[in-house]
């Protein structure tokens, strides 16, 4: 298990991106209701597909918010940093570098060849 200092520092970067996921999502107008659109805005083309690349950008940023919140969430646990699918720890570098990582660079290697 990793360092009470590297713990901490691990625990502000995820925390910090929590921020700044909720930020943006809130920029774009995403609240619990997901995205709230004027309904009296004309629906044209354009608009509809302005729509469209704004549901996929906030579908990633919700995405990236669930992986960091259930990474502080493990974070306290005896799991965090072991991969979800070989349950074999995952590389200090790559925890610094993603620290919301659930898989070892091997098995989401794999994952992507799927």
């Amino acid at each position: 298990m990793a360092s009470d200092a590297t713990i901490q520092s691990l625990r502000a970067m995820l925390e910090e991106e929590r921020e700044s996921l909720r930020a943006q999502l809130a920029e774009l107008g995403y609240g619990a209701k997901g995205l709230d659109y004027d309904p009296n805005f004309a629906d044209s083309s354009q608009v509809t597909a302005e729509r469209g690349e704004n549901e996929a950008l906030v579908q990633k940023l919700v995405t990236g918010l669930q992986d960091v919140e259930h990474a502080l969430e493990k974070l306290g646990t005896d799991r965090y940093g072991l991969c979800e699918r070989c349950n074999q720890p995952i590389a200090p570098a790559r925890l610094e570098a993603r620290p919301e990582a659930r898989l070892c660079i091997d098995c989401a290697a794999a994952s992507a060849r799927r």
